[in-house]
């Protein structure tokens, strides 16, 4: 029997949340590549919607983009609109894609960051911070979306293959506990 435990996940998504704005404020700007950087409030927007989606993760979108609005140069609202707009995509069958496929879950947060990264990038081109179009596209989107998937996939991992609520990091189940599943398991 699964207890639905409401304010462990809020716990969890909290300590997610103040470790990506960490991540984000102290330690993604001294990390460059090229003219990109690591986008921790999409990393955390990644997370939430793949694990839970539905309006928590489209609420966590907007928050998070807020934030990452108020931490930049950027114009405020732009970040926020395409990762509740992204949360809302990605999260729409509000499942756990993470523990049902993490590679699939990887190739989706991939297409998300993708999308995301361009739309800011050319944006940013058109209200006159970026120079030219190769310089949104080679300088600073792709490496953007390669540093961000760097940078989820340790999260994803680790979640993907946690018990107990969606974020704990408690490690495998015990072999009694995996011993009342399927007789097909394996035990590998």
């Amino acid at each position: 029997m699964q207890v639905k435990d409401n304010n462990r996940n809020r716990r969890d998504f909290a300590l997610l949340a103040v470790l990506c704005l960490f991540l984000q404020v102290a330690i993604a700007p001294n990390i460059a590549l090229g003219n990109g950087r690591a986008n921790m409030a999409l990393v955390f927007v990644g997370i939430t919607s793949l694990l839970v989606g539905g309006q928590i993760s489209v609420l966590c979108g907007f928050i998070a983009g807020l934030v990452f609005d108020l931490s930049t140069t950027g114009p405020i609202g732009l970040m926020a609109f395409l990762l509740t707009l992204g949360s809302f995509v990605v999260g729409i069958e509000a499942r756990n894609r993470l523990a049902d496929d993490f590679r699939g879950s990887l190739t989706i947060f991939a297409i998300l960051a993708l999308a995301v990264s361009l739309a800011y990038h050319v944006s940013m081109f058109l209200v006159g911070e970026a120079t030219s179009l190769i310089d949104v596209v080679f300088l600073r989107t792709i490496p953007t979306l390669v540093l961000t998937i760097l940078a989820f996939a340790p999260f994803a991992y680790v979640i993907s293959h946690a018990t107990g609520s969606a974020l704990s990091l408690k490690g495998k189940p015990s072999k009694s506990a995996r011993s009342h599943g399927s007789r097909y398991d394996l035990d590998i």
